[in-house]
């Protein structure tokens, strides 16, 4: 008996532009199975489909037949669906809803009516498996460790159909590793594991089946290497070799706490003005605080930053609206910074004219969501437009959070391009954090380790290829 089948399912969510039409798709027990494609093209949809998301909670036009453990789910409510079918959405922020972990964990188990000894040893189970402690503050978690926490709370109920959408978006290698082969063993044990992901390098050695989407519809690939290889090959870098040693911004001894949990712990870095630095480091490593911190969006509890943007500024531990014309900040979370009722509006906020607002739209693939609203997009399609909106600010300093989750192969090579393009035209200086070996040299003249909260190593694109070495063998 398959867990999931799908035949000839059509959707549209405005009963005018179909999103899927004929669709089918089947996924085993016992296996993994990867659906992958182009952003925007409704691998999401499909999962909002077996979930029960769709029609019972986002609507649309939905027929065809959606069989889950053999029974037509027509009809059934999402509660119903949800003890047979367990989701982890791409976006952690909008399914964590407690403040403590061990309270977010077992809040789906309580909806199950798990009795409480059974609902504690799952908890005890998961935060084991995802390394995650149970007393930490939700809010306070990196972008990575969220993720762990949204995939540990829907494998505590237990279903035994899972589908994870993006699980691997903001995990470092390790913690990526970790997740996949804790879900090769539930397949192994019965399960049926659906994963939509776009990091193909890291699903390669665990995924059975693959299904591709596109074209309104999802086919089965045959030869399943020749399609993931051809996705995961590293991105050249196409600027020329940086050779400027003019400081622009110095971190001497920067310490970082939250309450009584250290951060970072004494960070001593120089950024070298027109330079691109690459951030790496394990999940809750301090990257995304640092970042904040070399964009005065906090404020450093120990040591001190030296600006040589602009004298203007001094050393103010704040910045200014002044200061953020001259420092662009991409957010891990696109959501964040999205807030304009069009695609067009929201680039034009900050642009010098609506002609250089339609040149980066080209640039980055977004000028045919133009008219669209930005919080109606696909993840991906949110991450591309929330970086071209910055860009299109024309800042001296641009500093990216994750700036490739969500893209798929063909976008990951446009955006890296386009990033490189400009850095070419403008001298800007760029600041990433990426957990994606694929471009992580591609953007790269200088990386900095952190570990420890201090920067562990400091090197160039050898320090990128020695970080992500085990994971390319």
């Amino acid at each position: 008996m398959n867990a999931i089948e799908l035949k000839g399912v059509n959707f549209s969510y405005d009963g005018k532009t179909k999103i899927l039409e004929g669709a089918d798709f089947v996924a085993e027990y016992g296996k993994v199975t990867l659906l992958s494609g182009h952003s925007g093209e409704g691998k999401s949809t499909l999962m909002y489909i077996v979930g029960g998301i769709i029609p019972n909670v986002n609507y649309g036009e939905l027929s065809g037949e959606v069989r889950i453990a053999g029974e037509d789910i027509k009809g059934k409510k999402l509660g119903y669906i949800c003890r047979k079918v367990g989701v982890v959405l791409q976006n952690a922020d909008e399914q964590i809803v407690q403040k403590i972990v061990e309270d977010e964990i077992a809040f789906g188990c309580e909806n199950l009516a798990y009795p409480h000894g059974r609902m504690q040893r799952q908890i005890d189970i998961v935060c084991r498996l995802m390394k995650l402690d149970k007393s930490w503050r939700c809010r306070t978690l990196s972008g990575g460790q969220k993720q762990r926490l949204i995939t540990a709370s829907t494998l505590a109920m237990g279903q035994k159909i899972v589908i994870l959408d993006e699980p691997l978006a903001n995990l470092d290698k390790d913690g990526a590793a970790m997740l996949m082969g804790t879900l090769r063993a539930l397949a192994h044990a019965g399960y049926c594991v659906v994963v939509i992901e776009h990091r193909l390098d890291m699903v390669l050695p665990y995924v059975d089946e693959v299904w591709h989407i596109g074209g309104k519809t999802v086919k089965k690939v045959q030869n399943v290497r020749e399609y993931l290889i051809g996705q995961t090959a590293k991105i050249a870098d196409g600027c020329r070799e940086f050779a400027g040693a003019e400081p622009l911004i110095e971190l001497d001894n920067v310490a970082f706490s939250v309450k009584d949990r250290r951060i970072l712990n004494g960070v001593t870095l120089g950024i070298p003005k027109g330079s691109r630095v690459v951030l790496l480091g394990e999940n809750g490593c301090g990257k995304t605080t640092l970042m904040r911190l070399i964009a005065r969006l906090y404020k450093p509890t120990g040591g001190g930053i030296t600006q040589h943007i602009d004298p203007r500024f001094g050393q103010k531990p704040r910045g200014s609206r002044a200061w953020f014309k001259k420092v662009g900040v991409v957010y891990q979370n696109p959501d964040y910074q999205l807030f304009m009722p069009t695609v067009e509006q929201e680039l034009n906020f900050g642009a010098k004219s609506p002609e250089y607002a339609e040149h980066i739209a080209r640039l980055f693939g977004v000028e045919h969501l133009w008219r669209r609203h930005p919080q109606s997009l696909s993840e991906g399609q949110k991450r591309r437009v929330s970086i071209a909106a910055v860009v299109a600010c024309e800042p001296e300093v641009l500093l990216l959070d994750e700036p490739t989750v969500g893209q798929d192969y063909e976008g990951l090579c446009q955006m890296v391009e386009t990033l490189n393009e400009l850095h070419e035209q403008t001298g800007n200086t760029m600041i990433t954090v990426t957990h994606d070996l694929r471009c992580a040299a591609a953007l790269c003249d200088r990386a900095a380790l952190i570990e420890g909260g201090v920067v562990a190593k400091v090197g160039g694109k050898e320090l990128v290829d020695d970080y992500f070495g085990t994971v390319q063998k």
